[in-house]
């Protein structure tokens, strides 16, 4: 019975030895200034939940494009060529991305599952091309544009017929 007791203290002197007085709960945060920001999930003007507001900045709005207008150029079978009835789409995204230096576009060029990958991947490419090109045009410069392809690989609408592949046949602007 006596050979337990040091073991039975050690336990006790290790459990007492990792315990903290320090409310970690309660450590004020503070921001690169240095100013105590908040000590609770409801200080300052959080809110009940303790989320702040959303800050709409500039990089937010960048990434959002051109109010009011799509980002998908439709195209018809085995076709590259832009219709007219999308060049105004195209006009409003070459004066956004002229309006900032920094915004960045992404055209990704799609294509419906008919056809091979390798075939599929390079109309992609082509779709996609065709857009930066007429970017390009407007006066969009090289730098802010990029042109890449994802075939039949990432479809819009699952299904068989023409509804389906017609949304399918697409180049999409995405922003950076």
């Amino acid at each position: 019975m006596f050979k337990r007791i040091p073991f039975a203290l050690a336990a006790v002197a290790i459990v007492a030895g990792c315990s903290s007085g320090v409310d970690l709960d309660n450590v004020p945060v503070e921001d690169k200034n240095g100013a105590p920001l908040s000590t609770g999930a409801n200080a300052g003007n959080a809110g009940q939940s303790g989320v702040q507001g959303v800050d709409l900045s500039q990089s937010a709005i960048d990434k959002a494009g051109p109010q009011g207008v799509s980002r998908v150029v439709y195209f018809d079978y085995d076709s590259y060529v832009i219709k007219p009835e999308f060049q105004a789409l195209i006009e409003a995204h070459a004066r956004f991305i002229k309006a900032g230096a920094a915004r960045k576009a992404v055209i990704e060029g799609h294509t419906d599952e008919r056809g091979g990958r390798e075939y599929n991947l390079a109309l992609g490419q082509r779709r996609a091309e065709a857009v930066r090109r007429a970017l390009g045009l407007l006066g969009v410069s090289d730098n802010q544009i990029e042109a890449v392809s994802f075939g039949e690989e990432k479809p819009a609408s699952q299904g068989f017929g023409e509804e389906a592949y017609s949304k399918n046949r697409r180049a999409e602007i995405s922003y950076r």
